[in-house]
């Protein structure tokens, strides 16, 4: 069954009873407090198997004129039905040790009753519960159907619980609480279709069959109630309910539901008249209402509490994540016939970020005046005209092709085109997920094996749709194709900053590569450390600018390279000893160095040296081999001075420098396949390799390392990718 399937299901169903289901999740929600409040009147009886139902009914009559009945609820609490002097039942809850009354039944809150009429019926009756099992049966349907695209999101269900992909609020959190809820939402759906079944008489019948006993004709009577076996034996863990005789009357008996079956003993005697047990259906009943309601149990309350108001945030989720797959693979109205493009952009999506970088190259190419025909993989056709054949895809699950994408290998097989054809294939997804771009590096192959069609690119992958990373590749594209091509950026939130002051201490003169350093002191106690972040505000206004810290001390050193047009690092460099500036730290967690890595590899070039001179500081005892790359050895000077002092205090440093422009003319990743040995060791030995810099250095710099790890027992290189190994914070 295709993926297709499970989500149009999952999202018709859910759907079709939204608005049911926002009635019973916010009725479930009042209901789920209900037991909780209960339980909080503090009237629970601990250790109920060491208290005799003898001590019990022996305090009952020493403190009452008479006893109606007795119930042991599952809350814990003991309630006794009395007479009263005035000839009133009175309920109260007692301690079964004493016959104390410790408070007394109140009437049920009426938003409670009004809930529940909601909850079982919706006001309509017999109608009403039909509804009510239906839709219960309908969630138990969407809860199973969530369960399988779960798992093929995730790469299978032994991965359910692997990590899940940092996406947007909505999309991250619908697969984390659907994990968390999942057992919680198929017992409330499960239960409720059989307590509907129940009422209108679908399951067997439940009637407690009683069958008389074997009454000794010599049986000893007793004159106190604790001296009978039966009562003394019997604890309050084993009852749920004793109704009392009328009277003294011998053939007047106690009818006692002990939690397996039901009995009638003789108040005098103590031997059982007649039983009968509970039928399985009895007992599941039950069990399914304890289940549903959350009924002496304040844990499974919230949990069932929680698992409702899931039910409504996945709603939620679930319309935002629809919305945001339709406008992001709303289809192009106004297109030139498929045999007349030059260009043909072929794409498999399954959340629509695939289509909306499509659609981004669609309209760049377009506006420079290009015959554009953007479809997706399942329509591949021929094309008459077509000279580049452009794939944008994901992957889904274990390397499985996106919906709109599963038959293009097949129909690919089946279509010849007519000429020859330039392609190539960008694929997107996640390094938090083992088959990382699967299908992509399979369609690669595929097209690479046929005669007729030639790579222009190199197959290119996109983590997490990184935007800076898709530009690295419209760089290329347009190198290749010889013109260049506008693409739109999207926009993105603005984030809110917490700025603080920061006094300048030093800035150096510009280098002969037009960089220099900033050291900042902040004015009050922030936390921070080298990777994160300083946001500055260059207009005084939201727009903001951010640079990669190295902690020195409790000093930020930052490595600015000054532009002559550049907003922030013209304000930088115009800033004297004794200014200050308003600021903030952004946490840049995912670029942090490990605290227990011992050999450690740093990779740079440019003004990207710059955290790692406060790693190099903050972590005197590891292991550290710095690679940096610039244009020639001027550009080196400005980080000289730190270097020289940080490494008087680390015995364990190595630096290895690269030029460009002077000497061996080298760059930073052909001295990192100089020191493949080195490379090679770190990575075997579980140690940690980060890369700083521009984005070209950082692909040229994978693309040495997937070379070393070639053949490598110890790890591979796609495993190494998701290892947690690799850290990069580029640009």
């Amino acid at each position: 069954m295709t993926i297709s399937i499970w989500r149009y299901s999952h999202l018709t169903l859910a759907l079709v009873s939204s608005l049911f289901l926002i009635v019973a999740s916010v009725t479930g929600i009042i209901l789920a407090v209900e037991p909780i409040s209960h339980q909080a009147k503090g009237y629970a009886v601990e250790n109920l198997e060491d208290v005799p139902l003898a001590t019990t009914i022996e305090a009952l009559k020493s403190s009452y004129d008479e006893v109606l009945g007795l119930e042991v609820e599952s809350s814990g609490f003991v309630k006794a039905s009395v007479l009263t002097m005035e000839m009133e039942t009175l309920d109260v809850y007692i301690d079964p040790k004493t016959g104390e009354q410790l408070g007394e039944v109140t009437e049920r809150p009426a938003i409670y009753s009004f809930a529940t009429n909601v909850h079982r019926s919706l006001f309509l009756k017999s109608v009403g519960r039909f509804f009510v099992g239906l839709i219960s049966l309908l969630l138990f349907i969407i809860a199973i159907t969530g369960l399988v695209l779960l798992a093929k999101r995730q790469g299978g269900f032994l991965k359910l619980f692997s990590k899940v992909q940092r996406d947007y609020f909505e999309l991250r959190y619908h697969v984390v609480l659907s994990r968390c809820f999942f057992i919680p939402i198929v017992i409330l759906a499960f239960t409720g279709v059989y307590l509907s079944a129940e009422k209108f008489n679908l399951l067997p019948d439940a009637v407690v069959e009683q069958s008389e006993a074997t009454v000794a004709d010599a049986a000893p009577q007793y004159d106190n109630i604790t001296d009978i076996p039966f009562f003394a034996e019997t604890s309050l863990a084993d009852i749920r309910r004793v109704e009392f005789p009328f009277s003294n009357d011998p053939e007047e008996y106690y009818l006692i539901a002990l939690q397996d079956k039901e009995v009638e003993v003789n108040q005098q005697t103590g031997e059982i008249v007649s039983s009968g047990d509970y039928p399985f259906v009895t007992l599941a009943s039950r069990l399914s209402l304890v289940l549903h309601t959350g009924e002496g149990n304040v844990i499974w309350s919230i949990i069932l509490l929680l698992a409702s108001a899931s039910i409504l945030f996945f709603m939620y989720s679930g319309f935002v994540m629809t919305l945001k797959r339709r406008k992001k693979g709303k289809r192009i109205t106004k297109m030139a016939d498929k045999d007349e493009c030059e260009f043909v952009i072929l794409v498999g999506s399954e959340s629509g970020t695939a289509f909306d970088f499509a659609q981004r190259l669609y309209n760049g190419l377009s506006q420079v005046g290009k015959k554009v025909y953007l479809t997706e993989l399942n329509k591949y056709s021929t094309y008459e005209k077509a000279k580049n054949i452009i794939i944008f895809t994901s992957t889904y699950g274990e390397g499985e092709p996106p919906t709109n994408a599963r038959k293009f290998r097949s129909k690919f097989s089946e279509v010849q085109q007519p000429n020859s054809v330039g392609f190539s294939v960008v694929g997107f997804g996640s390094l938090d997920y083992p088959d990382y771009c699967k299908f992509a590096i399979d369609l690669d192959e595929q097209l690479s094996a046929s005669d007729n069609f030639t790579q222009q690119l190199p197959l290119f992958k996109i983590n997490k749709a990184d935007f800076e990373s898709f530009e690295l590749w419209m760089i290329q594209l347009t190198n290749k194709l010889g013109f260049i091509i506008p693409v739109e950026r999207p926009l993105v939130k603005k984030k809110k900053y917490k700025k603080v002051e920061f006094e300048v201490l030093k800035r150096t003169d510009l280098n002969v590569d037009d960089t220099f350093l900033l050291r900042l002191q902040p004015k009050s106690h922030i936390e921070f450390t080298s990777g994160d972040l300083l946001a500055i505000f260059p207009a005084n206004d939201d727009t903001v600018r951010q640079y990669s810290i190295a902690k020195i001390g409790n000093d930020v050193l930052l490595s600015v390279k000054k532009h002559k047009m550049g907003r922030g690092s013209n304000y930088l460099f115009n800033l004297n000893v004794a200014d200050t500036i308003q600021a903030a730290i952004d946490v840049n967690p995912h670029f942090h160095l490990p605290e227990n890595s011992k050999n450690s590899i740093f990779i740079s070039n440019g003004t990207g040296i710059a955290p790692f001179l406060g790693m190099i500081s903050e972590n005197t005892t590891q292991n550290i081999s710095m690679f940096w790359g610039g244009r020639e050895k001027a550009s080196m000077e400005i980080y000289n001075s730190v270097l020289e002092k940080e490494a008087s205090n680390h015995k364990n440093l190595q630096v290895f420098t690269s030029f460009s422009r002077e000497g061996e003319k080298q760059y930073v990743q052909e001295a990192v396949l100089a020191q493949k040995d080195l490379v090679l060791k770190t990575i075997n030995l579980g140690g940690t390799i980060m890369i700083c810099g521009s984005l070209a250095m950082q692909h040229d710099v994978l693309d040495v390392l997937e070379r070393i790890l070639q053949g490598n027992k110890t790890i591979s290189f796609e495993a190494f990718e998701k290892s947690g190994q690799l850290k990069t914070d580029c640009y």
